[in-house]
């Protein structure tokens, strides 16, 4: 379980609260792993005092932020997905918006249904005004149209995905995480939607206060960089080739 996190030092406490209400009746053994993405507040001094008392809480530092700011959730998540330590990772934003109750049910449809990946859909609970609602329907027109994204709500941060898939996402890119799950299906991975709770954020200061116009240029560019990503991919996946001298030492043996 892995949330990026800058300046959040009042949802800390929480939000590890909340994961281990909701994961331990569950009996799965799990990590809770914050990603400090340059807060400049007491975000990593709270995590460091709740760790002494809670085994299962990890740390990680990101580097080489800019003053005053993070590097963004996309490294945020490269950087926690290659930390973590599970086969399987979830994450979820540390605003507490996300409902971490959501998580156990998250993972049962993943196991009744073998997906690689299962993705939060916050649409059916958001209360988002006329505008925003708007900029929501255009986004995910263009998104069908240039990648033949189906999923409703590709922002929601709250999902369970294969630690491989999450892997494979090219994240040291800003902005990708909005696209894991169309990216993630580029890459032959079984994608399902699930309804999850929305919840208005409590303490601490949104990260998106752009307009739709502001929001809507960089989210473009976004669009079509991972359409040029999914057109120049190819395939990586090898064997190594052994020696017919050692093939004929194995069948001897």
């Amino acid at each position: 379980m892995l949330a990026p996190a800058h300046n959040e030092e009042d949802n800390v406490e929480p939000l590890v609260s909340q994961i281990a209400a909701a994961l331990d009746p569950t009996d799965l053994d799990y990590e809770i792993l914050i990603i400090d993405d340059g807060s400049t507040d007491g975000t990593r001094a709270r995590v460091e005092a709740l760790m002494g008392s809670n085994p299962r809480l990890r740390c990680v530092a990101m580097r080489d932020t800019p003053p005053g700011r993070g590097n963004g959730q996309s490294a945020a998540f490269h950087a926690g997905f290659r930390a973590a330590r599970g086969r399987l990772v979830a994450s979820l934003d540390a605003d507490l918006q996300n409902d971490p109750a959501d998580l156990p049910a998250m993972l049962d449809l993943m196991r009744r249904t073998g997906a690689d990946l299962v993705q939060g859909d916050r649409s059916r609970n958001r209360r988002d005004n006329p505008v925003r609602r708007v900029g929501s329907v255009v986004g995910r027109l263009f998104r069908r149209w240039l990648l033949g994204d189906a999923v409703r709500d590709t922002g929601c941060s709250l999902r369970v995905m294969k630690r491989r898939v999450a892997l494979e996402i090219p994240l040291q890119f800003r902005g990708v995480h909005r696209f894991i799950p169309v990216i993630a299906r580029h890459r032959g991975a079984t994608v399902v939607e699930m309804p999850v709770n929305h919840r208005p954020r409590a303490a601490g200061e949104t990260k998106y206060g752009l307009g739709i116009v502001q929001r809507a240029l960089p989210g473009l560019i976004d669009l079509l960089a991972v359409r040029w990503m999914r057109s120049r991919r190819r395939p990586v996946a090898c064997d190594e080739v052994r020696a017919r001298a050692a093939r004929r030492e194995e069948v001897r043996a």
